[in-house]
């Protein structure tokens, strides 16, 4: 005889409020995990808070046709039914805010921007972990959403298969399996040693409730502001025309004409008046930048080409990929530009403009070819679109104007190079005891195709572009913007090219970091070493970094502080020890430095390692543990998991607290 299982239990709005008051954090973590990185880490926190939140039921119970039926229990656990039930929820609506929006498709809630939680004037994001944190962060950030939630259910909530499965698929995930897979496949994660990847998910790395706090960009929430004010000014000055009998008040009296008619605009718009400079002109011009390149190229001569990239710079189209690095206004030209380059450029025909304010990249497609306008701000675009770039470039001189990302395409980038650049090559960061790759180019200045680091899922090179000019050698190298990041070592007040061994050394351990300062307008990234430190037990001598990325607009600066233990690979990772963004630290307004961690020995020993840079005399750490010293290092011994406040003074008594 057989017996028929008892249904699915009816979850109660109060038991589903109780789990959820419960659990809150845990929930919380689950979508953050869950939600795409590219939301940027405020934005996350805010959108996983907002959906747990949400993640009550409407009405009185919880009923089977919400999708996410409740799990049979034996043991009568309604705690244990009420919290599976808003996890189940919490899963779904994290993969709904991960599916892009579609046109003519109406948005799920969960694909909007929430409401509630909202912060006004600040930036939110969790404490820093370390290298492991961040290595499982980028891998996390190359899965699907499926993919990413089933590894938080097998790692974080160990869940066994059969129930994951039955969660992805309530949440509407069709193919499970390869979900399941792609979760498998992350095993482990390695910055200095190996660490398996699921143990990782407790870090405070990924704790949207334990929070620290920046502003943010306070110059543009000023001008933000003031625009504001404006425009309510103009729709009041616009509500009383419009109330004013017949035709307002008169004449336009010395406005132009309307937009279409504008001589100044007509102008912009006609490829015949399009600036272009001499080939020779930077040889005795008095600046050398963007603004003496000359015009070059094979379809330079192409007057349907140029005029079709002014109109859609004018006026971009829906189906136009348009991206901008940060403050970047992607408006139209405010007279005939500079003409930089027209050619085709793999399968693309590709433009690159200059107005004095920016650098403006065209790309379309070229008929019947394979692949589309490869993008030189971001991801590659479709095969029809047509892409338009826009990078600021003021105040550029020699040191950042030496190439221009022209496409990229198939995890390969090309660039143009400056006409005073003598010779090109390729070196790999990670390999700083190899010599540089002669690099090609083209009359024009193109150069071969090289591996892109902007574009590669792991970090097992950093190929980077060496030029040579007036006996100077540099390194640039691609972070996924039009304009190339120039790398130097030293202190900042006075950096310097990275060109000899111990630079190259230092940088070996440090490229697997710029990641973290992708996509931010970065104009030069400085790499500074400003201690070393024997480290207690005869354990070898450590190295202290600072990494400061600085940025095109002048502010959203971000720095990062290193610590490199003695490792027997060269191109180790160095742990992050602290890291922050809008600070004049470890930059030439103020050059100090201050950072800590909490260090094991060989021998399983914790300590409290401390360093500061020359301007420091002495070092205090307080809390967990204690210790004072003269002079810019510390090391105490102390327990695992020791939280301590660190800060030193200067000569003159001023205090200077620890980078965070």
């Amino acid at each position: 005889m057989t017996t028929s299982e008892p249904p699915a239990a009816t979850i109660g709005v109060e038991q589903a409020e109780a789990a959820l008051v419960e659990h809150y954090p845990r929930l919380v973590r689950i979508a953050y995990l869950v939600l795409p990185p590219s939301l940027g880490r405020n934005r996350r926190v805010l959108t996983a808070h907002a959906l747990v939140q949400r993640s009550l039921p409407r009405g009185r119970t919880a009923p089977d046709e919400a999708g996410i039926p409740a799990p049979r229990r034996t043991d009568g656990s309604a705690r244990d039914l009420g919290y599976a039930y808003v996890r189940a929820r919490v899963v779904r609506q994290a993969l709904d805010a991960g599916r892009p929006l579609r046109r003519l498709a109406r948005p799920r809630r969960a694909q909007l921007p929430p409401l509630l939680p909202h912060v006004w004037g600040l930036r939110l994001f969790p404490h820093s972990g370390g290298a492991d944190e961040l290595a499982l962060d980028q891998r996390l950030s190359g899965l699907s959403s499926a993919a990413r939630a089933a590894f938080v259910l097998r790692g974080l909530e160990k869940l066994p298969d059969p129930e994951v499965r039955r969660v992805l698929g309530a949440a509407g995930v069709r193919d499970v399996d390869t979900a399941l897979a792609q979760a498998a496949g992350l095993g482990t994660v390695g910055a200095v040693g190996t660490v398996d990847a699921a143990e990782l998910l407790n870090s405070p790395e990924f704790d949207p409730c334990s929070l620290q706090a920046r502003p943010t960009d306070l110059m543009r929430r000023r001008q933000r502001a003031r625009a504001a004010l404006a425009a309510a000014a103009a729709v009041a000055v616009c509500g009383a025309l419009f109330g004013l009998p017949g035709k307002g008040w008169g004449p336009d009296g010395a406005a132009a004409p309307a937009y279409s008619r504008n001589p100044a605009s007509e102008a912009a718009l006609d490829p015949a008046k399009v600036r272009r400079v001499a080939p020779a002109a930077w040889e005795t011009s008095a600046r050398t930048d963007f603004s003496v390149w000359p015009a070059r190229g094979t379809l330079a001569e192409d007057r349907e080409l140029l005029r079709r990239a002014l109109a859609v710079w004018t006026r971009p189209g829906a189906t136009v990929h348009v991206t901008a690095t940060p403050t970047t206004p992607p408006g139209p030209p405010m007279g005939p530009p500079q003409l930089l380059y027209a050619g085709r450029v793999d399968a693309a025909r590709v433009v690159l403009f200059h107005d004095g304010l920016r650098v403006v990249r065209y790309a379309e497609p070229v008929p019947g070819g394979s692949g589309g306008a490869g993008r030189a701000g971001g991801a590659a675009a479709d095969g029809t679109a047509v892409a338009l770039d826009f990078a600021r470039v003021d105040g550029a001189d020699a040191t950042v104007s030496g190439a221009l990302v022209l496409g990229r395409a198939d995890g390969n980038v090309r660039y143009l190079t400056a006409p005073w650049v003598r010779e090109t090559s390729v070196r790999d960061l990670l390999d700083p005891d190899g010599s540089a790759r002669p690099l090609r180019r083209d009359a024009h200045g193109v150069t071969e195709p090289l591996d892109s680091p902007a574009t590669a899922r792991d970090c097992a090179s950093w190929d980077t572009l060496e030029v040579r000019a007036d006996g100077t050698e540099r390194l640039l190298t691609d972070l996924g913007e039009l304009i190339p990041a120039r790398l130097t070592s030293g202190p900042p007040s006075s950096p310097k090219d990275v060109s000899d061994a111990a630079d190259r050394a230092s940088w070996a351990r440090t490229a697997c970091l710029l990641p973290t300062v992708r996509s931010h307008g970065v104009r030069s990234v400085n790499s500074w070493e400003y201690a070393r430190q024997p480290l207690p037990e005869s354990n070898g001598t450590a190295r202290w970094l600072c990494t400061r990325a600085e940025t095109w607009h002048g502010t959203g600066s971000r720095v990062l502080a290193q610590f490199q233990a003695p490792s027997e690979r060269q191109a180790a990772p160095a742990a992050i020890a602290a890291r922050a963004e809008d600070t004049p630290a470890c930059g030439p307004r103020e050059p100090q430095v201050l950072t800590g961690v909490l260090w094991k020995s060989r021998n399983g020993h914790w300590y409290v390692l401390a360093a500061g840079s020359d301007q420091l005399t002495s070092l205090e750490v307080s809390g967990g543990a204690k210790a004072h010293t003269k002079g810019r290092l510390l090391a105490t011994r102390a327990k695992e998991g020791t939280e301590a406040a660190l800060y030193g003074r200067t000569p003159n008594g001023k205090r200077v607290d620890a980078l965070r």
